[in-house]
């Protein structure tokens, strides 16, 4: 990987890319514009290819009306040695965004971009095309659930400084890139404290609301640092959309006051491709189907899945079992039971199941080592640990009634969260055959649960079938933040098989290095998000490996120490 120097950064360094726009003069190519311009979003790549890449920024224009933007790549940060250049003409209809898909490079090649309007230029941003050959490794920082009111974007920070230094080869976001909530929902308190509230102040459902609300988190300056280092590949979880969503509803959607769902999604949908660098699905697709393949040289093929908005079966909870008087629950909980194990249940749907589980033979045909999954829930098979048991009785005093009942649904067989794998136990097993039928080796990567994970996978007749890793999120809290209580740390891995590493404290993302032979997985923490000062260290790195038939060998913990940076 080549080092960004603060000239490879276009002179804005790691404080500067993507955080402002500039006045040029000497441009050329840049399309006439009588009006003024500004450009406070920053700069964004994505899905990159072995020839391509998506580039992407917004302007602000200072009256409405269409918007004729430049655009340049080069192989140099000086922009001396211009390989491509265009002009991108934008407007209201799209909320003035850009978002070009260039095409005719070279692989495995640094490259720098930037836009135009007039005189007025917007930072720069570096990105990288994938590899054509074999390489020695590919590096990406994998990262979820940024939740604006929670905290400041310090896990952004410490990937833009890392991708400065020629640390990282590409991001990978999993979901919950926004929220949904209005200032008094989830996140408004904490939000008041940093005066970070979110915008609009109420809970976003037209197309204006959801434009206005991924705007605010564009122009947090931390995010637009980590997106001008390098590329981003990114899919969705629920919150782009609303909470807990699915094909034909959501947990947060109420139609009689926030009108018809379908509506609702198809506007979430619609200013996610306006807003994010992502490839807009091939004419004649859903705009919601943005599942996706990419090859990474000889090392890998990654699959970023779409399991909210598409296939995804009726949202099942526990809140009926609850509700109930005690001798009435087990009756509840195997009917319950029969829905959750129902054979035609799918996450995915099952078009895209097929389309996986032909991609994971097509992987492992051509020679790719590993075949990775951007994946957005927890998969490994979890049960929650019986807190009343293992806490004290004055620590269980203190856990919340909410909790208390979250964490008793092991004692009726179920497993811990229905929102995840857990509650598509049918669906899972059948991800799980094809990767056995393909050969695969299967690396499961995972945000949505603002925890932070290294588990083994495992099918129903208990044969290892993958790993995952599952990153903690970048503000928005976890199981330890309600429930502050060291313990839950190794109950959780003490209750589960599968679960080898937890930790339901940390803020921070993680390192994911692929190698012929590894993957490793470093999980990196953050100190503190309520301020802008922090550390990063190093809380455990994972390594997996293939065994010696040919299948997965299982996690082994390499961490000896903690690597300590200061911001």
């Amino acid at each position: 990987m080549t080092r960004l120097t603060r000239r490879g950064a276009l002179g804005f360094g790691v404080a500067g890319l993507g955080a402002a726009a500039c006045t040029t003069t000497g441009t050329t190519g840049t399309p006439n514009y009588a009006g003024k311009v500004a450009f406070e979003h920053g700069v964004a790549s994505g899905d990159p290819t072995q020839t391509g890449v998506v580039i992407w920024t917004r302007v602000t224009p200072d009256a409405p009306g269409p918007v004729p933007v430049g655009w340049s790549v080069a192989r140099d940060a000086a922009f001396k040695d211009i390989v491509k250049r265009g002009t991108f003409n934008t407007g209201p209809e799209r909320d003035y965004t850009v978002k070009v898909d260039v095409d005719g490079l070279e692989p495995g090649q640094l490259y720098y971009y930037w836009f135009t309007v007039g005189r007025t230029a917007s930072p720069g941003g570096a990105t990288r095309t994938l590899p054509e050959a074999d390489i020695g490794q590919y590096r990406m920082a994998v990262v979820s659930c940024s939740n604006f009111p929670f905290g400041y974007f310090n896990a952004y920070r410490e990937i833009a400084k890392r991708g400065a230094k020629g640390e990282l080869d590409a991001v990978i976001h999993l979901g919950d890139y926004i929220y949904e909530y209005g200032a008094n929902g989830y996140g408004g308190v904490a939000g008041k404290e940093l005066n970070r509230n979110h915008e609009p102040t109420h809970e976003i459902v037209s197309l204006d609301d959801y434009r206005k609300r991924h705007a605010q988190y564009k122009a947090d300056p931390d995010l637009q640092a980590a997106h001008a280092i390098a590329p981003w590949f990114c899919t969705w979880d629920d919150h782009e959309s609303t909470n807990n969503s699915y094909r034909t509803g959501a947990e947060n959607h109420q139609a009689e006051t926030e009108g018809d769902w379908t509506t609702r999604k198809s506007v979430a949908v619609q200013a996610y491709l306006e807003w994010m660098p992502v490839r807009d699905p091939a004419a004649g697709r859903p705009r919601d189907a943005i599942w996706r393949k990419f090859e990474i040289g000889e090392l890998a093929t990654l699959f970023l899945l779409e399991s909210r908005l598409v296939g995804r079966g009726e949202d099942l909870t526990f809140g009926e079992m609850f509700m109930a008087p005690d001798a009435e629950r087990p009756a509840i909980a195997e009917a319950l039971k029969a829905k959750v194990n129902d054979p035609q249940r799918t996450m995915l749907g099952f078009e895209q199941e097929a389309w996986l589980a032909e991609g994971l033979a097509a992987s492992v045909a051509a020679g790719k080592k590993w075949q990775v999954l951007g994946n957005q829930v927890t998969m490994a098979k979890v049960k929650s640990p019986d807190l009343q048991a293992r806490l004290s009785p004055e620590q269980y005093e203190k856990v919340p009634q909410g909790s208390k009942r979250f964490y008793a649904t092991a004692r009726y067989g179920f497993e811990w969260n229905l929102d995840a794998w857990s509650g598509f136990p049918a669906a899972r097993e059948r991800l799980y055959q094809a990767a056995k039928a393909a050969k695969a080796k299967l690396v499961t990567l995972t945000g949505d649960t603002h925890t932070a994970w290294a588990n083994e996978l495992h099918d129903n007749s208990g044969a290892k079938r993958g790993v995952e890793f599952g990153c903690t999120s970048v503000t928005s809290p976890g199981s330890g933040d309600n429930l502050p209580f060291e313990e839950l740390n190794w109950l959780m891995p003490e209750a589960n098989d599968e679960v080898l590493y937890y930790n339901a404290f940390s803020k921070g993302f993680t390192v994911l290095t692929i190698r012929a032979g590894e993957v490793e997985a470093e999980f990196v923490k953050v100190s503190n998000i309520k301020t802008r000062d922090y550390f990063a260290s190093t809380d455990a790195r994972f390594v997996a490996r293939p065994n010696e038939i040919g299948g997965m060998g299982g996690l082994q913990r390499i961490m000896t120490g903690q690597a300590m940076t200061r911001e």
